[in-house]
Order: C-alpha cells, then sequence, then structure tokens
C-alpha cells in the first residue's frame, strides 16, 4: 500500500478510536476525520461528493431526511402514543412480551421496508410506552436496531448491501427469499430467546403502571384524525414505492423526499414544524463516516484487505465461503457495509465465475450478504440502523454509549454468524 493509504488507514483508528471512547462527540470525530482525508489526499472534491463508490452516499442522506420530517409530521397526530399504548395492553404490560412484539414488528417491518426507516417509525413508540411503563428505553432501542438488521437481511430491499449484490450477482427478489429468508426466521427465533436473557436485568415490571395502561383508550390519544390520514395516506404510498422499487426504478431516496414534500404541501403543517424532527447532528456523522470510508476504498485499503483474504483461501469454494462470510462481518462492525459491499462484490463475482459461475458457487454471494448484513450489529456505528437509533437516544435524553451498544450487538453478531455457519455449509457445500 502506498504512504497516502497507510495515513488514511492511521486517521480512520484515530477517529474511530475517539468515537468508540466518546472523548469527543462523535459527529467531532467524524467530521475532523474527514477533513483529515481531505487533507493527506487520501479523498478529494470530486471522491467525497460525487463519486458513487468513494463519495458521501447521498441517498442514504437524503432517504433518512425525507422520512424524518414524514415521521415528524406523523408525531403531531398522537398516532405514535395511540401505537405505544396498543402495544403496552397487548403485552399486557410485562417488559419482556412488550421487547418481544417491538422486535418481531421491527423485523418484519425491515423485510418491506429499509432497516433504517423502519427504526424511524418504532423509537417514537418505544419512548412513549417505555415511559408509560417506567422501562428504561435504551435496551428497547438496542433490541430494535439488532431486529432491524437481522429481519433487513431476508430481502432483497431490506439493507442497501443486498441491493449492490442483487445487481452485481444478477439476483431476484425471490432469490433472497428463498435463500436468506428461511435463516433469518430462524436467527429471529434465537434472537428473541436472546433477548430474554442479554436484557433480563432491565425487565422490572410494575403492576400499578401496567394496570393503569390496561384502563387506557388508545383512542382518545389521537389528536389530528385530519393529519393522521392524511399523513397514513402519503406512508402507505411511499411504502408501497419501496417494495415496487424493481418495477418503478425510484430510488427509496427520491420516494422519501417526494413523500415528505408532498405532505407538507397539502397539509396545514408549517416548514418550521416539519423539519423540527430532522436529527440534523445524525446526518452530518454520516456524511463524515462516509467520507473516510470512501477514502479507505479510494486508497484500495479495503479492496486491498479483502482481495488478501480471499487469496489466502487458496481457490477451495468451502474455505473462501467461510472466510468471506467472517470477514465480511468483521470488517462491517467497523466500516460502513455499503461502501464495503460494493468493494467487495466485483471480487466475489470473479470468484463465482471461477468456481463455475453458477449452482454451488452461488453461496458466495449470500455470504457476502449474511456477513455483511448481520456484521453491522457488532457495534454502534456497524450499521446505519445502529447510528439512528445512537442518534435518537441522544437527542431525547437517554444517550446510549458506543460500548453500551457493541457489549449488546457483539454477542448477537457471534451468535447469529456462528448459526449461519452451518447453514450455509449444510445447505450448499
Amino acid at each position: 500500500m502506498t504512504v497516502t493509504a497507510w495515513l488514511a488507514v492511521a486517521v480512520f483508528v484515530g477517529a474511530y478510536t475517539l468515537i468508540a471512547t466518546e472523548k469527543v462527540h462523535r459527529v467531532a470525530a467524524a467530521l475532523g476525520g474527514a477533513g483529515i482525508m481531505l487533507l493527506i489526499h487520501a479523498a478529494d472534491a470530486e471522491t467525497a461528493f460525487f463519486d458513487e463508490a468513494t463519495g458521501i452516499d447521498w441517498n442514504v442522506i437524503f432517504l433518512l431526511l425525507g422520512m424524518m420530517i414524514i415521521v415528524g409530521v406523523l408525531k403531531q397526530t398522537g398516532v405514535f402514543e395511540y401505537l405505544a399504548i396498543w402495544a403496552a395492553k397487548r403485552a399486557k404490560g410485562h417488559p419482556y412480551r412488550l421487547m418481544v412484539l417491538l422486535v418481531l414488528i421491527t423485523a418484519g417491518a425491515s423485510a418491506l421496508l429499509d432497516n433504517v426507516t423502519t427504526v424511524l417509525l418504532i423509537a417514537p413508540v418505544t419512548f412513549l410506552v417505555c415511559e408509560r411503563l417506567a422501562l428504561p428505553v435504551a435496551p428497547y432501542l438496542i433490541a430494535e436496531a439488532l431486529a432491524s438488521n437481522i429481519g433487513g437481511a431476508a430481502t432483497l430491499v431490506g439493507d442497501p448491501p443486498n441491493i449492490i449484490i442483487a445487481s452485481r450477482g444478477g439476483l431476484s427478489f425471490n432469490d433472497f427469499l428463498i435463500h436468506m429468508a428461511p435463516m433469518v426466521i430462524v436467527l429471529m427465533a434465537v434472537f428473541v430467546l436472546m433477548c430474554r436473557f442479554l436484557f433480563r436485568r432491565h425487565f422490572r415490571y410494575d403492576p400499578e403502571r401496567a394496570a393503569e395502561i390496561m384502563a387506557l383508550n388508545e383512542r382518545e390519544a389521537i389528536k389530528d384524525r385530519r393529519l393522521l390520514w392524511q399523513s397514513l395516506g402519503v406512508l402507505v404510498v411511499v411504502m408501497a414505492a419501496f417494495v415496487l422499487h424493481p418495477v418503478l426504478h425510484y430510488e427509496p431516496s427520491v420516494v422519501a423526499v417526494l413523500g415528505a414534500g408532498i405532505l407538507v404541501a397539502v397539509t396545514k403543517v408549517t416548514t418550521e414544524e416539519a423539519i423540527a424532527e430532522v436529527e440534523w447532528p445524525t446526518l452530518v456523522f454520516f456524511a463524515g463516516l462516509f467520507v473516510m470510508v470512501g477514502a479507505l476504498v479510494n486508497t484500495g485499503v479495503i479492496g486491498h484487505v479483502s482481495t488478501a483474504a480471499a487469496g489466502a483461501t487458496q481457490g477451495q469454494l468451502g474455505l473462501t465461503t467461510m472466510g468471506l462470510l467472517w470477514v465480511s462481518a468483521g470488517l462491517s462492525a467497523i466500516v460502513d457495509n455499503i461502501p464495503y459491499v460494493a468493494t467487495m462484490s466485483p471480487i466475489v463475482e470473479e470468484l463465482v465465475q471461477a468456481n463455475g459461475g453458477a449452482g454451488p458457487a452461488q453461496v458466495l454471494w449470500w455470504a457476502l450478504a449474511f456477513g455483511a448484513d448481520l456484521g453491522g450489529n457488532a457495534t454502534a456505528v456497524g450499521a446505519a440502523a445502529n447510528v439512528v437509533v445512537v442518534g435518537i437516544a441522544a437527542r431525547n435524553g437517554t444517550p446510549i454509549s458506543f460500548w453500551q451498544f457493541t457489549k449488546y450487538g457483539l454477542v448477537v453478531t457471534v451468535v447469529t454468524i456462528a448459526l449461519v455457519t452451518p447453514y450455509l455449509w449444510l445447505r450448499y457445500l
């Protein structure tokens, strides 16, 4: 590697250390790291702001912006209070039952929508229901972020890396349902059981609070029915457009921004009210992180690591599959899985062709998908959904530290990847 590449690695490690230790604010660390990457010419204006492979992923930024505006308008209707009371009543106030209900809803929605949109919609409900039952909100938010990444792995549209893999590998929506979804169902069943033990000390049942919840009428929480129907109408159209992406060919970011614009235009909500709930620090943090990771891609660091890992398997399909699965999980824990998959997918395509191009060799695509999707659970910055959840928690006065998230996420990642290992081996090898 070049001197610039080694400097880029040093800058990334330094910024990542600051984020992990929380010595400085994560936004300052990300922006500082991005600035230094530009200063040492590991990135430039072209690669940082305009290049699809190495620059800021504006699709992610504007998807988040659009959905944050829609959620902000929805919040004014009282629908989140309605859903919070409904969920608490279905769980009869029991903390573990409530967590199971929330994570299953999150995982299911993440398979149809992208996982970031799902956590944006479920987080306000979580805050309200935890407040009603006097429960700590952090464990529920962490569990939902983890569930969104597991559930999103099931379909082509559930997680952005899957879209990249499908495009490069010529895979269809049904291919993901056949090869990924069955194992995701198993992983979710295991994750629900893990929640019982991972978060057990936070499950404090309060009979009085539960009785108060059971006595409430959730319909009384709705404040503006006209605005609610307008918002739900736009949200349904936006969700339908997400699911129909392979047919309509509108990027989710375009759909989200159009939905937000229409919602603000046709309702009585002011512009100031619409953008009040936008998590600006989260968007800026993403931008800085994209520039830093893009610099690693641009200088060849990620490609070098990926190629070395692939070469170490000496052309053996079984060894290549297992190495790809675990290396992808490890790298996706510390760098964003979108540029990682964008860099790794051409290498995987060559490996697939070298092993016959079809049949058993297709397992390499599923190894890459499982590794990248599930590996993102390991740390607070490993996946977009994690970053969004941490940002929302900080905004609402209940900050989740890097290590608080990671001590749960790392366990879930190791267990889920360990379960996927025999699945890939027995089914394909």
